[in-house]
């Protein structure tokens, strides 16, 4: 498989010409762009991958903007992409065959909140937080978290999940409808409020994961959960990696309804100490947290504890205080940032594989030892309670090889998690990065699907091009 560099040069940009800027000006005036700085700032993402920026933004602010912008582009056969947070890490939002951008951040309201049937709805570019904090007075929460305050639009085009997974599952089944702008700039919806449906193709699930690839999202509908009427928290320390994931495979085998579950490695804590100026002990680290009644959480956090003593966990330390619970999971949050600014002038090259939890030991193991040889700075953190893993290689930029070799680690990385039954992305999505492991994984017969999707759904190829896989 080529590195990632290798496949820059095939995409050619596509000409944007002074009719469709000067059309595009008329309709949205100083919602539109052309301004360098502005391209820029929505021509790259957290990830390493650098491109050419857009040619112009658009700040859309309703489903009738995304609707005229979209029937512009398809009437000039121009690419176009959807932005909410730019925080995503696998390239989706790059220009990489020239075309606009469509900030959808000023779409961010709620529209309704159906608390009877436990569902709200909102536009795309309101954030995870923002949502939460708006409805923390239900009494109900939204518990996707993938970490970066990314935007509901962001999350359902890349099928997201994060630390809360383990218990609440991911977009896939926290979404249930969507209002969506088309290629050719229809606008359809897909699911509704029910709990279930059976009716046709379900073209919401289609939808959720497909990285803007198949229309716009401009309303969202989700699912809410009652706030759990107790919450505690707990970090434990371990000897080894081994013995922290053996701990997690454990409890999760033996069914304990634990609601987070984060492993963080020696680098990672030493990092996020430095960063978030902590005074965490410097050895592999699980993060729990338990949610239920106030008898159940205590039966489960003891529970855990008792399977940690097994594997030789200790220093088990509680965060009962809703202010200490928020500063451990805000410093395993900011475990990417702490590790990007460990090293100044990096970029990070991340990986976010995901094996069935049994095979969890051997997935990492060696990864880990392949990563100390390598003499490449990295950290490891993962959503370890469904089998998710995250490697971060810091590397020079400038420094061909070090890139050469973080490619290499990676490959041999996703290669060992498909082999046992795994997948090469678990919640970031394939985005530029990694094309060629979706072939690797799906097959051939798989991926041609897709593109036939794809070609009949956008035959001119407009949305977001160049990203899952490249068109034949």
């Amino acid at each position: 498989m080529n590195a990632t560099t290798d496949l820059l040069p095939e995409w050619a940009q596509r000409p944007v010409s002074d009719e469709f800027l000067q059309a595009l000006t008329a309709r949205f005036g100083s919602q539109c762009s052309t301004a360098l700085a502005v391209r820029e700032q929505h021509g790259r993402d957290e990830g390493s991958i650098a491109a050419p920026p857009p040619a112009a933004v658009v700040f859309a602010q309703s489903t009738l903007d995304v609707q005229d912008a979209v029937k512009l582009c398809e009437q000039f056969n121009v690419p176009v992409i959807a932005y909410g947070a730019g925080s995503s890490l696998e390239g989706h939002l790059l220009a990489v065959e020239g075309g606009i951008t469509i900030d959808v951040s000023r779409m961010n309201q709620i529209l309704s909140v159906n608390t009877e049937d436990l569902t709200v709805t909102v536009q795309p570019g309101i954030t995870r937080k923002a949502l939460n904090d708006a409805i923390k007075d239900t009494g109900f929460f939204f518990p996707i978290d993938p970490g970066a305050d990314a935007s509901v639009g962001g999350m359902t085009a890349t099928r997201a999940s994060g630390t809360n997974a383990v218990r609440y599952g991911t977009m896939r089944e926290n979404v249930l409808a969507l209002e969506v702008v088309t290629a050719s700039g229809e606008i359809i919806r897909t699911g509704n409020r029910a709990k279930k449906s059976a009716a046709g193709y379900d073209l919401t699930r289609l939808l959720i994961g497909s990285e803007g690839t198949l229309g716009i999202f401009t309303e969202i509908t989700l699912r809410l959960y009652p706030l759990p009427e107790a919450v505690s928290a707990a970090i434990c320390s371990f000897p080894s990696i081994e013995a922290a994931v053996h701990t997690v495979i454990q409890t999760i085998q033996m069914g304990i309804p634990i609601a987070r579950v984060e492993l963080v490695d020696v680098n990672s804590v030493r990092m996020v100490n430095a960063y978030s100026k902590l005074t965490l002990r410097e050895e592999p680290m699980l993060l729990m947290e338990f949610h239920g009644s106030p008898t159940g959480v205590k039966e489960q956090a003891e529970m855990m504890q008792e399977i940690a003593g097994e594997f030789g966990g200790n220093a088990f330390e509680w965060a009962e205080r809703p202010e200490d619970r928020t500063r451990l999971f805000t410093a395993r949050h900011n475990a990417y940032f702490a590790a990007v600014a460990s090293v100044p002038g990096c970029r990070c090259i991340t990986t976010d594989a995901c094996v069935p939890i049994s095979r969890l030991a051997d997935a990492l193991l060696q990864c880990v030892t392949e990563a100390d040889a390598s003499g490449i700075p990295y950290f490891l953190v993962g959503h370890v309670g469904d089998g998710n893993f995250h490697f971060g290689y810091l590397i020079d930029p400038a420094n061909d090889t070090q890139r050469q070799q973080a490619e290499a680690l990676n490959q041999q990385l996703v290669q060992r998690a498909i082999a046992l039954g795994g997948t090469c992305t678990g919640e970031h999505g394939i985005g530029i990065h990694k094309q060629g492991f979706l072939l690797e994984e799906a097959g051939d017969g798989a991926v041609q699907m897709m593109r036939a999707i794809k070609q009949a759904l956008d035959p001119k190829n407009i949305l977001n091009p160049g990203k899952i896989f490249q068109l034949q």
